[in-house]
């Protein structure tokens, strides 16, 4: 083994997607990134391997209007218009490409981390091994994050940790069990198949389990193309040192469960269907939690003890509580689901080690009480998790500060939580304040408004509207061939830098999936919302006529960011000429900065 020295700032174990936005906005805020993932493919559960669809504050689209912004819906919206047949292995390409093409990041696959080294609660360097290249890693950062789902870094530098559940009375929780215990959820394997148009045969292998009718009570096999979340096991044995076993016991449910659909008779219609995947890699949805400044607790998401000041994420999935048991237990449901009257911030302070100084996390894996994290558990509210470490990462290395000192100054808190904003990321109940911004004080018209939504609209602060509401956004027809909106002011102001904020159909679900179902909620393809070919204009003072420095063709992104040499401009015209499918321009927001 060759040994390799690295420095950076920031260092990220685990390529899951809470690690994959981490590494993307930290980059993107200017700061150096070494992602280490111990897989050949960025995503985790929703990579290939495992096939896990991700979902989060919008509930599946049962709450319209809440799907996450940010880092993850760039992602979503691209692998929509580049990857419309749903290939998970070009969803794995995608990941890959966006972080390759960073050039503030230092991708490694393949790669263990083993190894930390800590002096008086801080962490100096870490130990990271790649056998596909013979290389030990000897990486030093000045800040450090946490985002394997198992607390794989936080374990190697003895950060507290939890594991199973608390007792109803230790936080007060109506959903906790009356005593403590290790008991966690299970792991899942999942398969996908299909109609061949001819007959497939199936004979189980002589380890699968003989599944019958009454293991079925409560989990429904009537669609075959993708299953299934509920062939779950491992929540009363150790989720990590028995992942092997695990493996073998989901893998011989899945072969009985095919046996039943395809041998029992009881679904002749089965016939042409074949498995033409099966995971080998049980989907994890459990194991260790690390403990925070704040530990999140029932209480916290259903609203109860007020809102955070340091706010920096939502999320809004159920509380989703499954038995420990699982697969073994057809006498009960395979899950308790509580629904959360209102999306929920989730703080800064849930997403640092208390011990560790300068150690974040985020993923499944965050400050929280067991009942808390069957909520915060999904990938959907893991990626936006992501989003908020990496831009503190930034913040941090920036003004020398560790995440406590972050959270301590709020000055820079604000600062930092309204730099999330101008990212996409949502905040509930925050709103664009950004001193910067030159778009605020501006007085804005338009070509038209369609009815309900306003110009000045876009400069409110808000970038997210509840279906059939027009309270945050513009809408101009495009009947004549084109919409215009204008920011101008009295005076000239000195702009280098534009970014618009679009509509990209927050009342849909948007999510690779294979579930075809939750397939039909979708459109699968470039949002029809969005615009597709715009220009962006300014106007001199005292001149009537415009000159173009951005110009568009084939949008399908939500946020565009625009950059160019500095001019004293009078007015900035946004012209739409077409959109993806919707007869109206929508635009959400347009910002304006000096650079």
């Amino acid at each position: 083994m060759t040994l390799v020295d690295l420095e950076t700032d920031f260092f990220i174990a685990g390529g899951g997607m809470a690690g994959v936005c981490a590494a993307l906005a930290a980059a993107r805020n200017g700061i150096k990134v070494v992602l280490a993932q111990d897989r050949s493919r960025l995503g985790g559960n929703a990579s290939s391997e495992v096939r896990m669809h991700i979902v989060g504050s919008d509930h599946s689209g049962a709450r319209k209007g809440w799907r996450e912004a940010g880092i993850l819906e760039e992602l979503r919206l691209e692998n929509a218009a580049w990857n419309p047949h749903s290939a998970w292995e070009l969803w794995d390409l995608l990941l890959y490409d966006k972080l390759i093409s960073e050039p503030n990041v230092t991708l490694l696959l393949d790669s263990v981390l083993y190894a930390a080294e800590v002096e008086e609660g801080v962490i100096e360097r870490v130990m990271v091994r790649c056998d596909k290249t013979e290389n030990l890693y000897r990486i030093k950062a000045k800040q450090y994050a946490d985002c394997t789902g198992d607390c794989r870094l936080a374990i190697e530098t003895g950060a507290e940790f939890r594991w199973g559940h608390e007792a109803r009375s230790e936080f007060n929780e109506p959903l906790a069990p009356e005593d403590p215990g290790p008991e966690t959820l299970g792991s899942s394997i999942l398969f996908t198949a299909r109609d061949y148009g001819k007959p497939i045969p199936y004979k189980p292998p002589h380890w699968a389990r003989k599944v019958t009718k009454d293991d079925l009570r409560f989990r429904s096999v009537k669609n075959w193309e993708y299953g299934y979340w509920w062939i779950e096991w491992g929540g009363e044995h150790d989720t990590i040192r028995d992942n092997e076993r695990i493996r073998f016991e989901l893998l011989s449910i899945v072969m009985g469960v095919w046996d039943y659909i395809k041998n029992s008779g009881d679904h002749p219609d089965s016939a042409n269907w074949g498995m033409d995947w099966v995971g080998m890699i049980p989907g994890k949805r459990e194991s260790r939690r690390v403990i925070g400044d704040h530990i999140l607790t029932q209480s916290d998401l259903m609203g109860l003890n007020g809102d955070f000041e340091d706010a920096v994420a939502i999320g809004g999935w159920p509380f989703d509580n499954h038995p420990p048991s699982g697969f073994d237990n057809p006498e009960i449901p395979p899950y308790v689901s509580v629904k959360i009257a209102e999306v929920y911030n989730i703080p800064l302070r849930s997403l640092y080690s208390k011990d560790l100084k300068n150690l974040f996390v985020a993923g499944r894996n965050i400050s929280t009480s067991h009942v808390a994290f069957t909520s915060t558990r999904v990938m959907g509210t893991c990626s936006v998790e992501g989003q908020a470490i990496g831009t503190a990462a930034a913040f941090c290395v920036k003004k020398d500060y560790n995440p406590r000192d972050l959270y301590e100054d709020k000055p820079c808190l604000k600062d930092y939580q309204q730099r999330l904003l101008r990212d996409d990321q949502t905040i509930k109940n925050l709103k664009n304040e950004d001193p910067d911004d030159l778009a605020r004080k501006a007085t804005v018209t338009a070509s038209s408004e369609i009815e309900g939504s306003k110009a000045a609209s876009i400069i409110d602060g808000f970038v997210r509207d509840m279906p059939g509401e027009w309270n945050h956004r513009w809408g101009g027809s495009l009947e004549s061939g084109e919409a215009w909106i204008d920011l101008f002011w009295e005076e000239p102001q000195k702009i280098g830098s534009i970014q618009i904020t679009f509509d990209s159909g927050f009342s849909r679900p948007l999510t690779l999936t294979e579930q075809a179902g939750f397939r039909s909620k979708m459109v699968t393809d470039r949002q029809p919302e969005t615009v597709k070919s715009y220009e962006v204009l300014y106007r001199p003072k005292g001149s009537s006529e415009y000159s173009t420095v951005a110009e568009v063709e084939d949008n399908w992104q939500r946020l565009c960011r625009h950059r160019f040499d500095p001019v004293e401009v009078e007015a900035i015209r946004i012209r739409v000429t077409a959109t993806n499918g919707n007869p109206e321009a929508r635009i959400y927001e347009v910002r304006c900065y000096e650079a």
